[in-house]
């Protein structure tokens, strides 16, 4: 295994994602460098803050450099940041006239930093189509299984009945949030980033926060409040929303993986039953999928600390925790997209057991059906106290002699109950299906 699983030819199949993975690139990156050089260059060049000949031959320099990788990883060696050298690079490539004019007014921390939210942009591209398609799998869902039986869990025990849909339709819930939070996020995370040495701009002058503003609209970024050198709550904002992502995908996982235990099987991965499969054990078809999808996600949790301990920086500009953002944000960023991966492929190939579920149902005798029997009885009938003494001691009977618990509490009570109806556990769905249809109008939104 490499340091990272992210980075093993082996492990890469489970934890990395390769669309996702090039948009982080070292190449990449490089390139997103030298675009936002070259914007800055043009913008300056256009507002007379450099000449417009010079402004033209790093535009046309940056887009044709041969960056030496190797120099490169030497020069981040020496200086920690991978600007001066990619500087003294494209400086070499436009020439001596033009090469007093690159990087003009700006400071190393402001390319990295607008390079990083231009990988950003491209990585969330992916994120968010993969997430608009494990929502539509999800309503699809939704809608089929709105009267599919199931035992409602709590605290892993037998409950209520509900209806699969529902199930499902509270999975599908917080990735719509989530949807709406990229919106309401994207505008504080997508931002340029040009502060020059200290924040202030001096070297541009009286021009600074034009050419701020210029910069921010050539790369179609919005523009911050002030340089956030050391204000780092937008990128700690947006690995906030990634764990957030990966979470509410693990817990659809977590179900899945209960749901898929031998001893329910109500749902299966999928209907390939060559998937998950075990060494030495022919039957077995271990749920894979959803493993991943919940290890990325426990992993995102941790990381976020990372990012949340970056956010402690030093004065205008701080010393280690650009550094703790480097080892952490592509991580989860590329962990979120395997996540969702995963989850794609899983609300597309899931295998709903409906017969399988309705047995699990019945075989628990009514039980599920207390509640119902005991609202039945009260306060119509008796107090809702002795409604519940009544029921819970017909519960042990029912446990006991292995008989339906409707007719356990029937033959103790002469109230006049459509015992019928009761037995019937779809009758006790209560207001489920106006919840799934709630889910279902806010996915349309």
């Amino acid at each position: 295994m490499t340091i990272s699983p992210l980075d093993s030819p082996q492990f890469a199949p489970l934890f990395s994602d390769a669309e996702v993975a090039e948009q982080f690139s070292d190449a990449r990156f490089v390139r997103a460098m030298l675009d936002v050089e070259a914007a800055l260059a043009a913008v300056q060049g256009r507002s007379g803050v450099i000449p417009a000949g010079a402004a033209a031959q790093i535009v046309t320099g940056a887009a044709a450099l041969h960056v030496d990788l190797d120099q490169m990883r030497a020069g981040m060696e020496k200086a920690g940041v991978p600007v001066i050298e990619l500087v003294r690079q494209l400086r070499a490539q436009v020439g001596e006239q033009a090469a007093d004019y690159v990087h003009w007014g700006a400071t190393s921390q402001d390319i990295v930093d607008t390079a990083r939210v231009l990988q950003i942009r491209a990585a969330l591209a992916v994120l968010e189509r993969r997430l608009g398609a494990v929502a539509a799998n999800l309503a699809r869902l939704a809608d089929q299984h709105r009267y599919t039986l199931m035992a409602g869990r709590t605290h892993s025990q037998q409950a209520l009945p509900i209806p699969f849909g529902l199930k499902v339709a509270n999975w599908l819930a917080p990735l719509l949030r989530h949807r709406q939070r990229l919106g309401e996020l994207k505008p504080r995370l997508l931002v340029v980033q040009l502060g020059g040495a200290a924040g202030t701009l001096a070297a541009l002058g009286e021009g600074g926060t034009a050419v701020q503003a210029d910069l921010a609209a050539e790369l179609n970024l919005d523009m911050p409040l002030t340089p956030w050198h050391t204000q780092r709550d937008n990128l700690a904002e947006f690995a906030g929303w990634l764990s957030l992502v990966s979470g509410s995908l693990a817990k659809m996982a977590q179900d899945v993986i209960l749901l898929a235990q031998s001893e329910v099987g109500e749902v299966r991965e999928t209907a390939d039953t060559s998937r998950g499969g075990s060494s030495t054990m022919p039957q077995k078809s271990n749920p894979i999928v959803s493993e991943v999808i919940i290890a990325a996600a426990r992993t995102n949790a941790s990381l976020l600390a990372n990012m949340h301990q970056a956010l402690v920086q030093e004065h205008e500009r701080a010393t280690h925790g650009w550094q703790m953002e480097w080892l952490t944000l592509p991580q989860m960023v590329g962990l979120t997209a395997v996540a969702l991966q995963k989850a794609h492929f899983l609300s597309e190939n899931l295998v709903v057991n409906e017969a399988r579920m309705r047995e699990n149902v019945t075989t628990s005798n009514g039980l599920m059906l207390a509640e119902a029997i005991t609202f039945a009885l009260a306060p119509a009938f008796m107090s809702r106290a002795a409604a519940k003494q009544l029921v819970q001691a017909a519960c042990q009977v029912a446990r006991q002699e292995n008989r339906h618990l409707v007719d356990v509490v029937q033959a103790q009570t002469d109230a006049p109950l459509d015992w019928s109806a009761l037995r019937d556990e779809v009758a006790y769905f209560g207001a489920a299906d106006a919840f799934i249809n709630r889910v279902l109008a806010f996915y349309q939104e």
